[in-house]
């Protein structure tokens, strides 16, 4: 769809922890307060501890997944415009304002954290902030700002506009903005109103411009109230005034566990008794035979070992490295670690390649080589370093990992009944995988959101806050819910203000609910998506344990494994190029943080769903085989038996259950395996006596079972 916006707006909905401002609508929105288009993501990277999670405090005939009630926040500032009056708090059936939202991207905020969470059952802590608050008397747009600072206030709008010359998004390119005449950028379709005015950007009008958007320019379509603070309008246009150059300090650093292959010790609490496995290696390598200074080598590829001939390959013992070696220049060649009585196959002709996995068992200094007559004396052979294992250190990133037995009781037999639902939109930026973090949009601040449990029959009385620190609009549409855009197009809610309808579950199954505020995908994409389980009449056939698992892709600026504050990539998500597959919002949520438990001899369910929002998963446990499969998730229709493998689309869900027979670990992956690369595995450990009638070997360690 091509979209018109009247605009620079690359900031909107701007603001500090101490001065939150809700978005006023523009005039195209003012039929109605809670529908306006998104695009943006928090940014300040926490340092906080992962809070304990809790147990569940669930009051009867009520799902209090997350309190509403937030600290009062401080008066609004005089100078901003009010939002229009939210429709009334139940909606039975959406008016013609509630129609389905134009994808665009007027606001844009700087959240440095979510407000403090008042907790019923588990948030998480509110994240510390390395964003500075506003000086009481900052800079002014004239008296130059702060470049470092306002990238950290522009980053947020880089989802919608670059600063790469000629490069229009959803909004125009802000290259060059400075001494550029408003509404001329070339190849971006303005409104009428930005392409009258006569203004030409400098620090001063944009800081006025910023200050009042809609007295600068009236009848634009900028739809946040400006910001009101001289520090944050000094910083971006400083950052804007300088090209957009990012400062150096803030350059991201490789992870030498992913860039380079260099391990490092698992920053990860594993849970007490339970081996850290994992179905992914604990560090790549790629060698490519060729020849440096006139003799045979290895070369390496990638990272910090790239063309560095026959370079020291690092790990840390008990982990397994994957090793791939590549023929370079057409003879045959091997690799040997003979110390780790691992030798690959012999690669012949050039461009043939092979991995392997060297399984680093014992501390040591020990080297590697080709084992081709001859190969070794001309050169092939380098070092291969084992340090002993260190102490595992705690995660000090914020948690928004849902552990997998945060879920309701079952519902069991009982007559329908209204349940009430509490859900809190919260932004914040959490642990997407060691040394990385990303700012993700959440459902009560954890990924998935809470599960909701009710019975078929029951009314769902359901209560939509979005925390006065977010810069988007959120909603929710339940796929589980019969009526206009699954409740969402009464739903869609402002920063600090909360709406609730209700509507009546007419058919059992597991489904899906999400965020459906446009640009939907994104919304998805950063985390907002949960399950609710619509129980049958009589209630579910009980089970041992019962688990809550989804899978979902993220779109990071940043490339799989580098470290640092990643940022959400639109164009990878439009290109359907995911950076990263995870399993309940994180790289190693369910194998490190949060591995599943289990009892030799115990029934086990699955409740999965994908929240996608772009691929289809292959679920699979390996090791088990599920007695029964509820297909799509539906509850009607009598369970598939003896299933190996079910497909699961985005925004669908499926239940999975079975017995388990012999102690171990089970990985959790979806069968597409290339995507266990991307850190979408878990872990089921399961403990009891052996079980050699059934199975009956020795299982090697370090192997990721």
């Amino acid at each position: 769809m091509v979209l018109i916006f009247g605009a620079i707006y690359f900031v909107g909905r701007l603001s500090s922890s101490n001065n939150p401002t809700p978005a006023g609508a523009s005039p195209s929105q003012a039929a109605s307060s809670d529908q306006t288009p998104d695009r943006s993501k928090p940014v300040a990277p926490s340092v906080t501890k992962s809070p304990a999670q809790g147990g569940s405090g669930k009051q009867p005939a009520q799902q209090l997944a997350q309190s509403a009630k937030e600290p009062s926040q401080p008066a609004a500032n005089p100078d901003n415009p009010k939002p229009a009056p939210a429709p009334s708090a139940a909606v039975a059936a959406p008016s013609p304002a509630a129609a389905p939202l134009q994808p665009a991207h007027d606001q844009m905020a700087m959240t440095p954290t979510p407000s403090p969470i008042a907790n019923t059952d588990q948030s998480p802590a509110p994240p510390s902030s390395n964003v500075p608050p506003p000086a009481p008397n900052g800079p002014t747009a004239s008296g130059g700002g702060d470049a470092a600072a306002g990238r950290l206030i522009f980053r947020k709008c880089q989802a919608c506009h670059s600063i790469e010359p000629g490069k229009n998004l959803l909004g125009p390119s802000l290259a060059g903005v400075i001494g550029r005449k408003a509404g001329t950028e070339e190849g971006y379709n303005y409104s009428p109103a930005m392409k009258s005015t006569d203004i030409v950007w400098s620090a001063q009008t944009l800081d006025k411009y910023l200050n009042e958007p809609a007295k600068v320019v009236p009848g634009n379509k900028m739809p946040f109230p400006g910001l009101k603070t001289d520090q944050d309008r000094a910083d971006v246009i400083a950052y804007l005034a300088g090209g957009g150059q990012r400062p150096a300090a803030a350059a991201q650093q490789p992870s030498p566990a992913a860039a380079s292959g260099a391990p490092q010790p698992a920053q990860t609490q594993t849970a007490q008794g339970t081996p850290n496995i994992v179905y992914i290696p604990d560090a790549r390598y790629t060698l490519r035979s060729g020849i440096a200074d006139g003799r045979m080598a290895y070369i390496g590829e990638g990272g910090e070992i790239d063309g560095k001939v026959n370079p020291v390959l690092t790990a840390v013992e008990g982990q397994v490295v994957q090793l791939t070696l590549i023929n370079g220049e057409g003879a045959e060649h091997d690799i040997v670690f003979p110390d780790q009585n691992t030798t690959s196959p012999r690669v012949t002709g050039k461009g043939a390649s092979t991995t392997i996995a060297v399984r680093a068992d014992k501390s040591g200094d020990f080297v590697y080589f080709c084992s081709v007559p001859g190969h070794r004396l001309s050169g092939m052979q380098g070092q291969f370093l084992v340090t002993p294992r260190a102490t595992p250190q705690t995660v000090v990133e914020a948690d928004i990992s849902r552990e997998p037995t945060d879920l309701p009781p079952p519902i069991g037999k009982r007559d329908p009944q209204t349940v009430r639902v509490d859900l809190l939109s919260v932004e914040l930026e959490g642990r997407l995988a060691e040394g990385t973090t990303f700012g993700y949009w959440t459902f009560n601040g954890k990924v998935p959101g809470p599960m909701i449990r009710v019975r078929v029959g029951d009314t769902i009385d359901i209560h939509l806050k979005n925390s006065a620190d977010s810069s988007m609009i959120h909603s929710v549409d339940f796929h589980a819910a019969t009526g206009p855009g699954g409740g969402a197009a009464a739903l869609q809610v402002d920063p600090g203000q909360e709406l609730s309808m209700t509507w009546k579950a007419l058919v059992p199954g597991l489904y899906v609910y999400h965020c459906a505020t446009p640009m939907v995908a994104e919304h998805i994409a950063n985390g907002m998506y949960g399950m609710i389980l619509v129980e049958p009449e009589g209630g579910m056939t009980p089970v041992d344990r019962e688990f809550y698992v989804m899978q979902g892709e993220i779109y990071s600026d940043i490339p799989h494994g580098q470290r640092g504050s990643a940022e959400f990539s639109v164009e990878k998500l439009l290109n359907e190029r995911p950076e990263y597959f995870v399993f309940n919002g994180s790289v190693g949520a369910l194998s490190q943080l949060h591995p599943l438990q289990a009892k030799v001899g115990e029934t086990v369910r699955i409740y999965f769903g994908v929240g996608g929002p772009n691929y289809t998963s292959s679920f699979h446990v390996i090791g088990e085989i599920f007695d029964k499969v509820y297909p799509l998730g539906g509850l009607k229709t009598a369970p598939l038996e003896g299933i190996q493998t079910v497909s699961v689309a985005p925004g669908g869900a499926v239940i999975a259950e079975f017995k388990t027979e012999v102690p171990g670990n089970y990985t959790l992956v979806d069968h597409a395996l290339a995507r266990a690369e991307r850190g979408l595995s878990g872990t089921l450990s399961v403990e009891g006596k052996p079980n050699p009638e059934i199975y009956n070997g020795k299982v090697m360690p370090g192997m990721g079972h």
